[in-house]
């Protein structure tokens, strides 16, 4: 931490940088005194402004800068006179210091500042004169006339940032001048301050719309910069605004922008005392929600627009259907009584209150029904106030200290939350311990909720907060208090079979039936029919179990519980309870009696009309069709009746049923899974080994048997049966998994994917590209659908190359940017423009390099007519199209060029050409043998006109020239002359006479000099480009690209129109940008990681020194020398790792991709063609700097980054701070959100107030900020990510929002889809519109490493056809954390866009789609547009991430939203549902326990001697049959069937040749090794979190894996996950050896233990397999050493776990905490006596008795061992003891220096 003096020196030399740099030498922006302002003054004043004008006046006058200095220490003194605040006396005292440096600079005398008011007059008018300010605005206003289809665009752009500049100085300058003014008397003020000067300030002051900060659109201020306040549909939302007659009136001293008149936000703004910058914030907001539902309604006309009643319903709707669902369900009265009576003004009043309550509500936002309390109150209050003439504030805002809606309603709330938020010690306690969000919102689902009052009933139980003290349900110290609300997370398993209590029945019961039916022989006969009536009892005793969990579970929540939810849970238990009692009883008694008997009779009856009314409720309850019927009869009490006792109606999950159609598909998806699944069971094989086995008789056992010898070998029989049932269980995983992979393959297929998987295919199929690209992705123009109609196929194909264009080309350019491809590669890439020059298409070159070649040979070869050669050249469409591009290229170039009688030569020859070929001449008539001739003349011609005019190029053009014309008259034409035989004489005499080029027209015009180069290109480009892009990268992201063009996706709207988006990254402190240190830092190997990108990407490393001007052969460190280069590579590297600045980059493509498309649609003319581009060289030029094309894409499109700890970065100076500033000033439309803390004193105590911020950089460089909302207190009371959205939600816009980690890409041919996309809103996809749109993703991190493509094979299999299969047809996708598509309004308005919740949300994500889905949402997928991600790429950072997920999938068996889910979807989605989300988790452990299970029964049968004994007795353990449903080979069958979906994958994406070498290639890279050790990893985490708890988000780094892991990093991340489970593994392995019997020998074991073995091996060795010098020598013998280190030191209080074993092992068990858990980790170790029980008796000690006293002597051997090792390790202490003694008795015999240095030794001894 830098010392205050070392600060102030810096803020010193800071202030008196005379040479403004903008950017540092590293990138970093330089900032001043005015960058350290601390933050409790800079957010009252505006002391950075004044700071910041007298830094950049420093250098003309140097008494002003001193003035202005002195004026912002004399504000930073009057708002902190005690300097108490944070940083507040280092500030004072720094710029104290400056002051005294400028004084000590001024030439001359002392300092009058009695003149310095006339001083800053005077320079004021010295400033206004130099920068002529009263022409800056007409010159910008007469560029801005001019500039839209001029080349004026870059000037303007330099005029519109230097008036900024120059007015923001004059504001400062004159505020300041106006403070002085104030501190002297009016008369003298009045003297010094003409009247005049005072107009000139006022007039100069409104000129300044950037110093009023606003976010996308200046309403406070009058703008000509921003043209986006000149849409009609921006206007009209504006003006729908305005205060109108019927609402009271405003005080007069209501301040009032003078920019704009009052509005309805003004008005509520005073009425509750909302936050000035929450009104600022979203009356942006409601302007910019219904400008862009206007545009969706077509443009308005007129100069003073009004918004469409339409547009106004749509966003009143919307906003508020979650307000009117909420009524609905109370049921409760609306504020309004009539919806269709409600005034538009009425409706948009509602819609800014409701906006105005959400803005402000911080944390209470997570509560959507809270606000919805809130609002119904609010809205209420309002409809009194308004009855009265003059506004008043309200009664429930209203307190002593003033009127504010943060601390009279929303701080309460926040405060109790907080409490119970701080009750859950930091995730240690039990979630039954303290209500989280989830249980404060769903009180409101209550009419209850009405107790608490308006305003707040502060003494209702509600507000009590717990006492920290007490861990119990929610106690506190005295009085009723409100527990956990509907719902109890208990941490149980149970909760898997109390969720999905439908699927467990079905499976026992289907596996009694089939067990039943096996029994019998596979019979149907009577006597089996009476044993399958058994599953009567199973399934009420099941149902019985269910009810009682049902009471269990909600142990917690009774007091705040609904009645009717409590008075059904019992009913149900009393229902079951009498139900499995009288079922059960009257089966045993028919049992007894027999099937004649009355007790079957009513047996059967009674289960047949049960079954038939459980089968009538549920078609009812369950089928769509019927479903829906129910709820048109609702209202009928039996209806209710029926469905309240048939499931508890929440309010969300209503409705939660699709349309017939889509459940039928997924009912026949699940039909086939269940056919495969019953046919695919073996069962039969093992009825007769089970049937011998019971029948056995004094069976020989090796040890004591204590249950098994008398109960029919029960024992033996359970380890027989425990792993098939096992497998059972997991079978319809595994067949889900086949299903679904060959359905998402077909579906694959239908959607086009994989059609272009090669550069080979661009290159066959891109002539198609621009008409798909016509149809798909623009919009739609007329005189393309007249082309179409017509049948005019060439017009047509380059009317769309003309317009396609200018994307393709985009494309390109932004592949060089990138480094993908180097500059050749771009000429080759680029499509013409297609004008009308040319009568054909002009398609890239890299299709048409070396064709003219190729065809110059064949008609040289042919001796074939002229039909016949061209046939042999039109068979490669790109041959003919090269040849006829040059063929006419070079004709318009020579009738460009030529004058007179050369343009008559042109056209002479060109029609001897014509009339040959159209009599079939064509080789009489030409020698085309000499084609290389002409040729190699005409390149040398076009050679020499591509480059500048000059005499001697213009000299050698006409040499060029004659040489031409000499070799097509004497080698090429053979034809007659004596056809116009004048012409050919004025020829040839003006060839004698040396003048027929002579006067040769140097081309001037570019379309021309560009049709030169390209013939140039194609005559002298003789490699073929058939490998063009070379880079991989821009291989797969143009084949991508194109493919998808050829995809079903909705038509495109034009810019205008579109739906508006905003895209959210949330950011903590991550890397930005890669610094030098970090790209230089060498690992013990010498790599850095500089070197190891330079190794792993070597042609973009070439590309990129390349584009900034170095050589290919360069060194990085050269590059130091350049402060702009190294930058550049800075940002190289970053692009290329997961850093922010890579998510930035990607993410602001899509603005450039709007700004392209809205720039292109505005100068298209009603022909289609593009107007006014004529004078602009590069339309990228035009589309970057035209206002109107920026306008409408800030409109449309926002991008937050929300850097929580930005504020406490900057402060720090950390390099994360100066990063993030420097993405602001690159990126002009980037928008960062970070939390503000300020350290003030209240009530003489510190106290720290928390701001919500946005900033964004302004005109200087810096952060300027637009919005600071106060938050109630810490934002932070659950999980950090979702907390962190939540707080910089509310400076989103738009319609949608896309969720972007920082860790994710996007690619600027993508962004161009994003409309496209964004119409799926509008799309027919079921029975619910969509609310989340799923995205497809790409892994970019895969070719880092074999781990990282593992990954990235693995998490593409499931992006893609997993979640095709998901949203269609099983209808359960969920959000996952990838790039989705919110319906934004929908959940802003329904508790955001995760949950927040401390532990139990850990996995935030996917609840945000477990709560659109409850809440009647749809959540779809799609694929044809994609967004890069980066994956962990080391095996510690995959176990960390896969770690995080599994505890995650532990938490969501405990959540309310996974019961919810479980319970209210229909059964066949149910099974969907579960197998895609925690089924998955439990399949996955299912799968290691299988092979414990089966393990331990092998060990049982060896140890007790019981499995030879059998095989002596009966050769019943040699049935093939047996030996398959016991083998553990079951894991590889397993492995093969959870690999299917990534081979069909591979086979859609590759090609089955491509997906065969994929799959080898990961098989040799020991794939299924890495996949063996994350079965561990998920099993242990999963497991240990639903026993113990103990999940929490794991930082994993995301950075490359250059370093070695030593062997300690290892071990303490592995030991229990796999170290011991795999030893433990071994140790079963060994016995079975050792003491089982089997009759086959080696083999027979080897085969039947294999799969263990790999298990075992992979478990116990991945770490090192893919540890990079895992195995060198050295690295081993100093990883041992540091093992051995860590192991003997000892741990205590600071001694972290990586210091210590100890310390580990403290932290390993920190989270079995509870005497639960410890007594639940005791039950489950107790296992390992098993193996002592069995061997001490295998011993033999005692001979052949197996009595319990041999075990009792083994515990006395074990005592006594353990003893002695006591006594030993005893005497060691003993001798170190006295050591310690006889040092300390020589210690008194020595000097007192000495002890200093005897001390350590001494200590260390101990």
């Amino acid at each position: 931490m830098p010392t205050p003096e070392a600060n102030w020196e810096r803020l010193v030399r800071a202030a008196l940088r005379g040479e403004r740099l903008g950017v540092g030498a590293f990138g970093q922006p330089v900032s001043g005194v005015a960058g350290n302002v601390p933050s409790c003054l800079s957010n009252n004043t505006h002391i950075d402004d004044v700071l910041r004008a007298a830094d950049e006046i420093e250098d003309e006058d140097r008494n002003i800068s001193r003035i202005l200095c002195e004026h912002a220490y004399s504000l930073a003194q009057n708002l902190d006179p005690n300097s108490e605040g944070r940083g507040v006396l280092q500030f004072k005292t720094g710029l104290m210091s400056v002051i005294k440096q400028k004084l000590a600079k001024r030439d001359g005398g002392g300092i009058d500042r009695s003149q310095d008011i006339a001083y800053l007059q005077e320079f004021y008018k010295r400033y206004r004169e130099k920068h002529k300010v009263d022409e800056l605005r007409e010159d910008e206003m007469k560029l801005r006339e001019s500039g839209v289809f001029s080349g004026n665009l870059g000037e303007l752009e330099k005029k519109t940032v230097k008036r900024k500049k120059v007015f923001a100085t004059l504001r400062v300058l004159g505020s300041v001048l106006e403070d002085l003014t104030r501190e002297i008397a009016p008369d003298d003020a009045a003297k010094i301050i003409s009247e005049e000067m005072k107009r000139v300030m006022e007039k100069d002051a409104t000129m300044t719309e950037d110093i009023i900060a606003y976010n996308i659109i200046p309403l406070d201020a009058p703008s000509i910069a921003n043209v986006i306040v000149n849409f009609p549909e921006v206007k009209a939302a504006i003006s729908s605004l305005k205060c109108y007659t019927d609402l009271p009136k405003l005080p007069s001293d209501f301040p009032v922008p003078a920019a704009r008149g009052a509005d309805v936000l003004d008005l509520l703004q005073y009425v509750f005392g909302f936050q000035k910058d929450n009104v600022i914030n979203q009356r942006e907001h409601v302007v910019h929600l219904l400008a862009n539902e206007q545009s969706r309604f077509g443009s308005l006309l007129g100069s003073e627009p009004k918004i469409d009643e339409t547009a106004v319903n749509s966003v009143f709707k919307k906003s508020l259907e979650n307000y009117t669902k909420w009524c609905n369900y109370l049921p409760l009265q609306p504020v309004w009584n009539n919806i269709d009576n409600i005034s538009r003004e009425k409706k948009l009043l509602f819609v800014s209150l409701y906006f105005l309550i959400w803005g402000e509500a911080a944390n209470i936002r997570f509560l959507p029904e809270c606000l919805c309390y809130i609002f119904h109150h609010m809205a209420r209050e309002l409809e009194g106030i308004m009855r009265q003439p003059v506004a008043q504030p309200a009664n429930s805002c209203t307190s002593p200290d003033g009127v504010s809606f943060l601390a009279r309603v929303v701080s309460p709330l926040y405060e109790v939350i907080s409490a119970e938020a701080a009750n859950n010690d930091n995730g240690r306690a039990a979630h039954s311990a303290w209500r989280n969000y989830d249980d404060f919102n769903e009180f409101f689902w209550s009419v209850r909720c009405f107790k608490l009052g308006w305003p707040w009933n502060l003494s209702s139980p509600f507000f009590l907060k717990p006492n920290k003290k007490k861990m119990g349900l929610l106690s506190v110290g005295g009085g009723k208090h409100y527990g956990k609300t509907s719902f109890v997370e208990h941490r149980t398993i149970l909760h898997l079979y109390h969720s999905f209590h439908r699927l467990w029945i079905f499976l026992f019961m289907m596996f009694q039936g089939l067990t039943i039916i096996a029994f019998n022989g596979g019979k149907l006969n009577w006597k089996t029919i009476k044993q399958v009536l058994s599953l009567g009892p199973t399934y009420v005793v099941m149902k019985f179990i269910e009810s009682v969990l049902d009471v269990l579970m909600m142990y917690g929540a009774y007091s705040t519980s609904r009645r009717s939810a409590i008075t059904r849970i019992f009913y149900r238990v009393l229902w079951f309870s009498v139900a499995s009692f009288v079922v059960c009883y009257l089966y045993i008694k028919a049992l007894q009696d027999g099937s004649n008997s009355a007790a079957f009779r009513i047996y059967v009856f009674i289960v047949g009309i049960y079954a038939a009314l459980k089968l009538f409720i549920g078609f009812l309850v369950r089928i769509p069709f019927c479903h829906h019927l129910t709820d048109l009869c609702y209202r009928w009490s039996i209806v209710r009746l029926v469905k309240w006792l048939h499931q508890e109606q929440f309010y969300v999950g209503r409705g939660m049923y699709e349309r017939t159609t889509d459940y039928i598909k997924y009912v026949l998806f699940w039909l086939v899974i269940l056919g495969d699944f019953l046919i695919s069971l073996q069962i039969k094989p093992l009825v007769s080994p089970t049937k011998t086995i019971v029948n056995f008789k004094d069976l020989q056992y090796s040890w004591h048997d204590l249950v098994s010898r008398n109960n029919h070998n029960a024992l033996t029989i359970l380890s027989l049966w425990a792993p098939v049932f096992a497998i059972y269980l997991l079978d319809i995983h595994i067949f889900y998994t086949l299903m679904s992979a060959a359905y998402g393959f077909l579906l694959g297929v239908r959607d086009r994917l994989g059609e272009i998987r090669s550069v080979e295919a661009v290159h066959r199929l891109f002539e198609k590209f621009p008409g798909a690209f016509m149809t798909n992705l623009h919009v739609v123009l007329p005189k393309r659908r007249q082309l179409s109609s017509s049948g005019q196929g060439v017009e047509l194909s380059k009317f769309d190359a003309a317009r396609f264009a200018p994307f393709w080309n985009k494309i390109v350019e932004n592949l060089r940017e990138e480094d993908y491809i180097n500059n050749s590669e771009r000429d080759l890439l680029i499509l013409p423009k297609n004008s009308e020059i040319l009568p054909m298409v002009q398609w890239p070159l890299f299709l048409l390099a070396s064709k003219i070649f190729l065809a110059r040979d064949i008609a040289a070869e042919s001796k074939d007519l002229r039909e016949d050669l061209w046939f042999k050249i039109s068979r490669d469409d790109y041959m003919r199209y090269a040849v006829e591009e040059c063929y006419h290229s070079v004709k318009v170039i020579l009738m460009t060029v030529f004058e007179n009688e050369g343009r008559l030569w042109v056209q002479k020859i060109y029609a001897n050409i014509e009339n040959s070929i159209k009599e079939n001449r064509l080789q009489l008539d030409f020698r085309l043998s000499n084609l290389q001739l002409v040729m190699s003349r005409i390149s040398a011609l076009t050679g020499i006109l591509k480059g500048e005019e000059s005499p001697n190029l213009l000299q050698g053009a006409v040499k060029a020239a004659q040489d031409l014309y000499e070799v097509v008259h004497h080698e090429i034409l053979m034809s007659n002359m004596s056809e116009d035989i004048d012409d050919w004489n004025d020829i040839v005499n003006a060839r004698a006479d040396g003048h027929l080029f002579s006067n040769l027209k140097w081309p001037k015009d570019p379309e021309i000099k560009a049709l030169i180069k390209r013939l140039h290109a194609l005559l002298t480009i003789k490699e073929s480009a058939a490998n063009v892009p070379r880079n991989l990268e821009a291989r797969r992201r143009l084949q991508y690209f194109t493919n998808s063009l050829f995809m079903r996706m909705p038509a495109a709207r034009p810019v205008s129109e579109m739906l508006s988006f905003s895209v959210f990254t949330p950011y903590y402190s991550e890397v930005v940008l890669y610094s030098l240190d970090e790209l230089y830092k060498k690992n013990e190997d010498g790599i850095s990681t500089l070197f190891y990108l330079q190794k792993i990407y070597p042609d973009e490393w070439k590309n990129f020194l390349s584009r900034i001007g170095r050589k290919e052969d360069t060194e990085d460190s050269e590059l130091l020398d350049s402060p702009t280069d190294v930058l550049e590579l800075r940002f190289w590297a970053s692009y290329r790792g997961q850093t922010l600045a890579r998510t930035v980059r990607g993410m602001m493509y899509y603005r450039k991709a709007l700004m392209l498309q809205s720039y292109l649609e505005r100068i298209t003319c009603e022909d289609g063609t593009i107007a006014g581009t004529e004078n602009v060289t590069d339309i990228s030029e035009g589309f970057n700097l035209s206002p109107e094309a920026r306008a409408q894409a800030d409109l449309k499109f926002t991008y937050v980054v929300t850097c929580q700890i930005y504020g406490k970065q900057k402060e720090e100076q950390k390099p994360e701070a100066a990063d993030i500033a420097m993405l602001m000033q690159r990126n002009e439309a980037l928008r960062v959100a970070y939390i503000d803390t300020v350290e003030i004193v209240k009530d003489g105590k510190p106290h720290t107030e928390y701001y919500s911020k946005l900033v964004k950089a302004d005109i200087h460089g810096k952060d300027k900020e637009i919005y600071s909302i106060k938050l109630p207190g810490n934002p932070k009371l659950g999980e950090g990510k979702p907390e962190n959205q939540n707080h910089a939600v509310i400076f989103t816009r738009g319609n949608a929002v896309q969720t972007i980690d920082m860790n994710q890409d996007n690619y600027f041919e993508e962004a161009l889809k994003m409309r496209n996309l964004l119409e799926e809103f509008h799309c027919d996809h079921g029975k619910h519109k969509p609310t989340i749109l799923g995205v497809r993703e790409h892994v970019f991190t895969g070719s880092v490493s074999s781990l990282a493509s593992f990954m990235s094979n693995q998490e593409t299999s499931f992006v893609t056809l997993g979640q095709r299969v998901l949203a269609n047809p099983l209808k359960v996708r969920m959000h996952y954390g990838h790039p989705d598509v919110f319906d934004r309004v929908f959940h802003i308005t329904r508790g955001g866009i995760s949950k927040a919740s401390r532990i139990i949300n850990i996995s935030e994500d996917i609840y945000a789609g477990f709560n659109s889905t409850l809440r009647q949402g749809n959540i779809t997928h799609h694929e044809y547009i994609q967004v890069g991600k980066g994956r962990d790429v080391g095996l510690n950072q995959i176990a960390l991430f896969e770690g995080k997920v599994a505890g995650g999938n532990g938490e969501q068996v405990l959540s309310r939203d996974v019961y919810r889910l479980g319970q209210l979807f229909d059964f066949f989605r149910m099974m969907s549902f579960y197998v895609t989300t925690v089924g998955f988790y439990f399949c996955t452990m299912l799968t290691v326990l299988t092979v414990y299970i089966f393990l331990y029964g092998k060990t049982y049968l060896a140890l007790s001697g019981i499995g030879e004994a059998i095989q002596i007795r009966a050769d019943i353990l040699q049935n093939t049959a047996l030996d398959a449903a016991l083998n553990t080979q079951f894991l590889f069958q397993i492995g093969v069937f959870t690999a299917v979906p990534m081979i069909l994958g591979f086979i859609l994406e590759y090609g089955f040749l491509m997906a065969v070498v994929t799959f080898t290639t990961m098989q040799l890279q020991l794939c299924s090794v890495f996949f063996t050790f994350s079965l561990g990893t998920r099993t242990h985490y999963f497991g240990r979190t639903i026993l113990h708890g103990g999940a929490k988000y794991r930082a994993t780094g995301r950075g490359f894996v250059v370093r070695h892991i030593k062997f300690a990093e290892n071990y303490r991340l592995y030991s229990r996950s796999h170290f011991v489970k795999g030893f433990e593994v071994v140790l079963l392995l060994v016995i079975f050896l050792a003491y089982g019997y089997n009759s086959g020998g080696a083999i027979s074991y080897i085969l039947l233990s294999v799969s263990s073995w790999i298990m075992a091996i992979s478990w116990l060795f991945a770490p090192y397999l893919f540890n990079p010098s895992g195995f060198e020598w050295q690295k081993a013998v100093e990883d041992f050493r540091d093992w051995t280190n860590w192991l003997f030191y000892r741990g205590g209080i600071g001694v972290k776990g990586e210091e210590s074993w100890e310390a580990w092992w403290d932290e390993e068990l920190a989270h079995i905490h509870t005497l639960r858990g410890r007594i639940l980790e005791t039950i489950v170790s107790c296992r390992f006596f098993i193996f002592q029980y069995g061997v001490v008796y295998k011993l033999q000690a005692s001979g052949t008795d197996t009595s319990l006293t041999v075990y009792g002597w083994s515990w006395i051997v074990l005592a006594a061992l353990f003893v002695l090792f006591q006594v030993f390790t005893f005497s060691n202490k003993l001798q170190i003891y006295l050591c310690q003694i006889s040092l300390r008795a020589s210690l008194h015999s020595c000097p007192r220096d000495g002890e200093f240095f005897l001390l350590p030794l001494h200590g260390n001894l101990l």
